[in-house]
């Protein structure tokens, strides 16, 4: 872009922007000349304006070179999706994650064994609470495995899967995993995947199906062909002689170096010793790893990194810009920040007046569960936030009061004291400095979870144990009027007496009763008496033949049918199951 064009696009005077840019440190002598992308960035946000980089329509990298194909791997929970990619790596992952589900996007560099080509592959949660960081995986992704195991077929993650692939525009492979096990049926999982719709190459289309069994390395050759033949049809090629520019697949704080986050490359390339700007947070690239913590000298287009530098944690899906020095890092870093705090305060004023307008008949009827949450990386914390919100129910609110990365400190347990928050941490220690002895004093609980289903469980209860209970109507027992007997004692109405035969349950005198007649009801109230053998009782069970009088009713008719029900205090249904 030229200094003219984003003059233009700002609405000012290209004279004005020119003394703005010298102003900047990034003087420049004419109109015409291009403007740099982080500089373009800070004169938007000085006049107001949210930046937006449309790639769609950037100029080809014209010494643009072949580069390694980004693969996301997703499916349903316990598809076979980390055991898929241990094979490939042929590392010990699988046998490690708790609970033995992916937390985490992990992202890895493998030198395929038969074409010797890279993929970079990423290993996305297989959990429902996980669907932000799937699709954050399917946008940063050039083709998608879709696993799924032959003997359990398409389920509600798999579609999922595969809506997020359709709507990125990512090229999907389909992996039919597990099919060396017990009830393997691959051809009915094709029949589903077809059902949905996928044009696959067995019925004339052009996605491609590997059958795996990956524990015993079976189908690994055909499924590295399919990857290296939808690779080269995409010719993917970027520049690597430009300022890298990349996508955060996941962020975290370093116990021993900080904050830390993966990038995977886009195009450009990565050097430590670079200054970047990622999101509202900067710094400079003190180290670049691998997946295995071995030090990188560089990372080009479609490999992963994780940089060591930064100055906050990043959260998962930011960008990566490179810029010339620390303070043009800082200087783009504050700019945004104060952009977001602006928008943040735009957001809780709008929220303030929602809340004012809320009834004070709806406030009463509501209470609230505050809870703090630390969680170890931020693809985490943004996918349980999501996921613990959503079991608000209609009277219990969950509050997340605070959402951070990293093991629980002082400040938490003193902020949960004074709002009589619960801490959970997910993944985290909860023994650090100060906390332990903190807490004595607070009293303050705190649970840790590994694996989110516990955590979500636990959550679930604090809210059904917080919901006050609602009425149910239980039916004791019913009845069938047989015969009608009036009745007429002096000094009182004529009156009539059902002889009825119990059909299921008891009646019970001290309970309410409901006549129906042709599932209609004509008449609910209290019983005057319940009698056999003329001969008052409490109850009679199913079986019985009694004579049975209610107050104020005197239209019984045979074939009636009579219910006796009362109603009970209980809790409330609870909500649906965790996927």
């Amino acid at each position: 872009m030229t200094v003219k064009q984003l003059a233009s696009g700002l609405g000012m005077d290209v004279a004005k922007l020119m003394a703005s840019m010298a102003e900047a440190g990034d003087a420049a002598s004419t109109e015409e000349e291009r403007v740099p992308l982080d500089t373009a960035e800070l004169m938007a946000l000085e006049y107001n304006h949210i930046p937006t980089v449309d790639k769609t329509s950037r100029a080809p990298d014209l010494d643009a070179e072949p580069r390694s194909a980004v693969v996301t791997v997703m499916g349903h929970v316990d598809h076979g999706k980390t055991t898929l990619l241990d094979a490939l790596r042929s590392t010990a992952v699988a046998a490690g994650e708790a609970g033995g589900i992916t937390q985490h996007i992990g992202a890895f560099e493998v030198v395929m064994p038969g074409s010797k080509t890279a993929l970079t592959f990423l290993d996305t949660p297989g959990h429902a609470a996980f669907s932000a960081m799937r699709a954050r995986g399917a946008a940063v992704t050039d083709i998608a495995v879709v696993v799924v195991a032959a003997d359990d077929g398409v389920m509600p993650q798999t579609k999922e899967a595969l809506r997020h692939a359709k709507s990125a525009g990512v090229p999907v492979v389909i992996g039919l995993t597990k099919c060396d096990a017990p009830g393997a049926d691959t051809q009915k999982c094709i029949n589903q995947l077809l059902a949905e719709g996928l044009p696959l190459e067995e019925a004339g289309g052009d996605i491609q199906v590997v059958e795996l069994a990956a524990a015993k390395g079976k189908g690994l050759a055909e499924l590295e062909e399919a990857l290296h033949l939808q690779a080269e049809m995409m010719e993917l090629k970027a520049s690597k002689s430009c300022d890298a520019e990349g996508l955060v697949v996941e962020a975290k704080v370093d116990r021993t170096q900080g904050p830390a986050a993966t990038v995977v490359v886009k195009r450009g390339t990565l050097r430590a010793g670079q200054y970047v700007v990622i999101g509202t947070e900067h710094g400079r690239v003190r180290a670049l790893r691998d997946a295995a913590g071995k030090p990188l000298k560089h990372a080009g287009p479609g490999q992963p990194a994780e940089i060591i530098g930064l100055r906050g944690v990043p959260h998962a899906g930011d960008e990566l810009m490179v810029v010339s020095s620390e303070e043009r890092a800082r200087l783009v870093s504050q700019a945004r920040t104060n952009k977001a705090v602006e928008f943040r305060h735009a957001q809780s004023h709008e929220s303030i007046l929602e809340a004012s307008s809320a009834s004070d008949e709806e406030a009463e009827e509501t209470v609230t569960l505050p809870l703090i949450v630390q969680a170890d990386v931020h693809g985490s914390a943004e996918a349980l936030q999501a996921a613990i919100e959503a079991l608000s129910t209609d009277t219990v609110r969950i509050k997340i009061l605070h959402m951070g990365v990293g093991p629980v400190s002082k400040a938490n347990i003193d902020e949960a004291a004074m709002t009589n928050a619960r801490i959970i941490a997910f993944n985290v220690k909860t023994n650090g400095p100060g906390v332990e002895a903190a807490n004595k004093v607070a009293g303050v609980q705190i649970t840790s979870h590994r694996v989110i289903y516990h955590l979500l469980e636990d959550v679930r209860g604090w809210t059904q144990a917080m919901t006050p209970k609602v009425e149910k109507e239980v039916v004791s027992g019913e009845a069938d009027v047989l015969q009608v007997f009036p009745v007429t004692q002096k000094g009182e109405p004529a009156t009539s007496v059902a002889g009825c035969r119990v059909s299921s349950g008891t009646i019970a005198a001290a309970l309410s009763f409901r006549v129906l007649r042709n599932e209609q009801e004509v008449h609910t109230g209290p019983c005057s008496s319940i009698r056999r053998h003329k001969l008052g009782v409490e109850r009679v069970g199913r079986g019985t033949e009694c004579g049975l009088l209610l107050t104020g009713f005197a239209g019984f008719q045979p074939g009636d049918r009579v219910q006796c029900y009362e109603i009970q205090m209980v809790d409330p249904e609870p909500a649906a199951e965790i996927l």
